[in-house]
């Protein structure tokens, strides 16, 4: 019950769907243990309190009476009304576009160089900043390296993880959770979401509509393909696919070649 003091919440905490029983809503806010360091939360109060919220919503951290955003590994965050749909994909595509928008000016954050976790060595990996040398054994990925060219687009803050957090709950406008920033092209968060679609969701290609737009898209897609199959590759746990399909990634992995060949 300390944790809840701190944070000034009373009622009875339910655990959400999705949060695989460890992240709680108590009242009009919501609870998870959390692997931020004190500095990436206060990082993240700052940016998330100054972006303008046009066309979404934005979860935010909370304090707790003390000042701090993190309490005996807690933290908390305004509770948004929403859930994810598969299917509406093309909508969080163009919610990706307009956070993308509002997040172009923010400057890089110095504690990103400091990650180390599966997810930010994936995201070396695909941006030639480490070796994919040693998982090109693993299904697909040389086929996926071998088309790869170099982008020039700019970098700049992104949510690498948009998919399964964008909530939706009508007449609102969608809302973003969990914020995974990374510095990278704008497009490569939306061929995360489209990559995410194509292997769990069961999406077809006629999403590919949805980012004909996008300057360099194939050589973004093939990334982000190559960023799912290393983090699992890293993961200690199974990845459970919203599709049962033997192999998930053929069909992805066909059509990003075909993209992205000459």
């Amino acid at each position: 019950m300390s944790v809840l003091e701190a944070f000034g919440l009373s009622g009875r905490p339910e655990p959400l769907a999705g949060g695989q029983t460890t992240v709680w809503r108590v009242g009009e806010a919501v609870l998870k243990p959390d692997t931020h360091t004190a500095q990436e939360l206060e990082w993240q109060a700052q940016v998330l309190g100054q972006v303008s919220q046009s066309h979404f919503r934005l979860s935010r951290p909370l304090r707790a009476h003390s000042g701090s955003l993190l309490v005996e590994g807690w933290s908390a965050w305004t509770y948004l009304t929403g859930r994810h749909e598969p299917g509406r994909w093309t909508e969080i595509v163009q919610v990706s576009q307009h956070f993308h928008q509002a997040l172009a000016a923010v400057p890089r954050p110095a504690f990103l160089a400091a990650r180390t976790d599966p997810w930010a060595t994936a995201d070396r990996m695909v941006w030639g900043e480490l070796p994919l040398d040693d998982f090109l054994a693993a299904p697909y990925m040389r086929r996926l390296a071998q088309q790869l060219r170099p982008v020039h687009a700019p970098p700049q803050l992104i949510h690498g993880d948009l998919t399964g957090n964008v909530l939706f709950s009508e007449p609102d406008a969608p809302a973003v959770i969990d914020f995974s920033p990374y510095w990278r092209p704008a497009g490569f968060a939306l061929a995360i979401v489209v990559a995410d679609a194509l292997v769990w969701e069961g999406a077809d290609e006629g999403l590919l509509e949805a980012v004909r737009s996008v300057p360099d898209f194939p050589q973004f897609f093939l990334r982000a393909l190559i960023f799912r199959r290393i983090v699992e590759e890293l993961s200690p746990l199974p990845i459970k696919y919203g599709q049962e399909v033997s192999d998930p990634y053929q069909s992805a992995v066909d059509l990003a070649v075909r993209l992205a060949s000459p």
